[in-house]
């Protein structure tokens, strides 16, 4: 009788004794010395899959850029664009054909268009990568780069910026971009230096304290604005968000950054698998949680602050390109995480194209464009994790 009985309970196995399962809390606490594999346990592609959708992904970049180059009042094909650049790197005399096309167009592609489109995908690269880290670490669909203040400071010092008579030397060095750098590090080490409780930052009271410190960070911007009306014109333009004054000298300001954050995040992917456990269950296999979060939220902090302070607010790229490659590749952030840094350049140099070329020769706020693709698919996540949320 035993014996059938202990034959029926390992037949009646529910989620809860299958150590695999990385939402099972239980598992891990009955498992203080769980196996260092629950790392890998996420569902998602597989090793030798991953780097085919690497490679579709990177193809698929570089078709993205060169048809939002060739895309404009001025046609130029991207067969064309491509002997362009070719003929600009240090390779022997030839490789890139004859020089059959007009210098006008040189001029084009090389200080307007893809500047511009570089910029775009450096910045929507960062927002995608921090967005996905974000979720991961507060374990919330919901969540994007902006969520801890970093869009309200960037907003306040932005327009401090603009609205103080600084000399036009500074304007011209970025003085806008580096009040809005600066005011997005400083709400979020106001938001860190009060959510500390106890030598610990428990991540609810981070993400209250965010709210509130956004608050006023936005209450601030407001009083600006209303009391510098005369500068309204170049603050929404700020605020909007687009890449209407791309260049060279932006890009590479932005791309230390985004290597920075390639470079800590991406090997860090196994890391927040294990978070996905909980605290107590990432403790358990020996992590330093309190470590590991400051550096998450600092060096995700660090990126998006610099996206934001050349682009002005793009909201919902971190919310939208993070599930997209979810659904379609899985929870694993080994995956996830490559597959934003590369899904959210394509992503955010598709909607800066449409923004310029929709309502030509108008040209429409690339933040605006990203609202109203990102509203609708946030109103369908609320509803999707409606029972989880209330």
């Amino acid at each position: 009788m035993r014996a059938a009985g202990r034959g029926r309970k390992a037949q009646g196995k529910t989620w809860r004794d299958d150590p695999s399962v990385p939402s099972s809390r239980f598992a891990l606490r009955s498992r203080p010395h769980a196996p260092r594999s629950t790392l890998h346990a996420l569902p998602g592609v597989r090793r030798g899959a991953r780097w085919v959708v690497f490679g579709a992904l990177a193809l698929a970049l570089l078709g993205t850029v060169l048809v939002a180059t060739a895309w404009g009042s001025v046609s130029i094909p991207p067969a064309t664009i491509a002997r362009m650049v070719v003929a600009r790197l240090p390779l022997p005399a030839g490789w890139g054909g004859a020089v059959d096309w007009p210098a006008a167009h040189e001029t084009i592609i090389f200080t307007i268009r893809l500047p511009r489109v570089v910029l775009a995908g450096i910045v929507g690269a960062s927002l995608a990568l921090a967005g996905a880290t974000y979720q991961g670490l507060f374990r919330n669909p919901l969540a994007d780069p902006y969520l801890i203040g970093v869009a309200s400071g960037a907003a306040l010092g932005a327009t401090a910026a603009i609205v103080v008579p600084l000399p036009a030397a500074l304007y011209a060095l970025g003085a806008t971009q580096w009040g809005a750098f600066l005011g997005a590090l400083a709400a979020v080490a106001t938001v860190y230096g009060l959510a500390r409780v106890g030598g610990r930052t428990p991540l609810t009271t981070l993400l209250l304290a965010g709210v509130a410190v956004g608050a006023l960070a936005s209450a601030a911007t407001s009083f600006l604005m209303y009391w510098h009306g005369d500068k309204l014109l170049p603050i929404y333009s700020w605020l909007l968000g687009g890449f209407g004054t791309g260049s060279w000298r932006q890009a590479r300001s932005v791309a230390p950054y985004l290597a920075l954050g390639a470079v800590v995040l991406l090997p860090a992917a196994r890391l927040l698998n294990a978070l996905q456990l909980g605290e107590e269950g990432a403790q358990a296999l020996g992590i330093h949680v309190e470590r590991l979060q400051l550096i998450l939220v600092v060096v995700a902090t660090l990126v998006t602050a610099a996206a934001v302070s050349v682009s002005g607010l793009i909201g919902f790229v971190g919310l939208i390109v993070p599930h997209i490659a979810r659904l379609l590749w899985g929870p694993d952030h080994r995956t996830l995480l490559p597959c934003c840094l590369l899904g959210g350049a394509i992503f955010l140099i598709a909607a800066d194209g449409l923004a310029r070329t929709v309502l030509s020769p108008s040209e429409v706020p690339v933040g605006v464009l990203t609202a109203l693709c990102g509203a609708p698919f946030f109103i369908f996540l609320l509803r999707r994790s409606k029972r989880d949320v209330f």
